[in-house]
């Protein structure tokens, strides 16, 4: 896939060189809490290089960039599509801003809007969609921003924290992207 230039990003394909920064953030709790039930138990060495391997060769399922400064080209996180349905035309976003310091910054905003333009104008995909767990406000606040739309919960499907949580499955359509982005 070719590099996506934003404002204050890039996102570039992976590298040998994102191993220790994603091995940073694979085994805190802080991150992997929002993340998905892989990170239940510790990301060993071996993993986190096996997927990068993976992401690396092309032979992951999953296709997706790195997200990067625009200057220096160094780690920020990641953002990935998975099951990438090319006959219904659809995927799943999956994203991790793995250092701590670009939270709240808008970078995983921006990442996502450039995402969308490849998923909606290059792969001619009509829908990508995301689960959110409820306790994530940030990451859900952040998804509205770029123009999904909440499709429904799955009501406590989650156990974390000693409690369950509502899974909330959200969604853009192409039409919709083009609403808002393309005037």
């Amino acid at each position: 896939m070719p590099h996506l230039v934003g404002t204050r990003i890039i996102l570039r394909e992976y590298q040998w060189e994102d191993l220790p920064h994603i091995r940073e953030w694979v085994n805190d709790y802080e991150i992997t809490n929002n993340l998905h039930d892989v990170f239940l138990f510790p990301n060993t060495v071996y993993e986190t290089e096996s997927f990068l391997k993976k992401m690396i060769e092309g032979t992951s399922e999953s296709k997706g960039f790195v997200i990067a400064d625009k200057a220096a080209l160094s780690y920020i996180g990641q953002i990935d599509l998975h099951h990438i349905d090319y006959r219904n035309r659809n995927a799943v976003l999956g994203i991790v801003i793995g250092k701590k310091d670009y939270w709240g910054m808008g970078y995983g905003q921006e990442a996502i809007t450039l995402l969308e333009h490849f998923v909606f104008n290059t792969l001619n995909l009509n829908r990508l969609e995301l689960d959110v767990y409820e306790y994530n406000e940030r990451a859900y606040n952040s998804y509205l921003k770029c123009g999904f739309k909440e499709e429904g919960r799955m009501r406590q499907k989650l156990f974390r924290d000693g409690r369950y949580w509502d899974v909330i499955k959200m969604s853009i359509l192409k039409k919709e992207y083009e609403e808002l982005f393309c005037k």
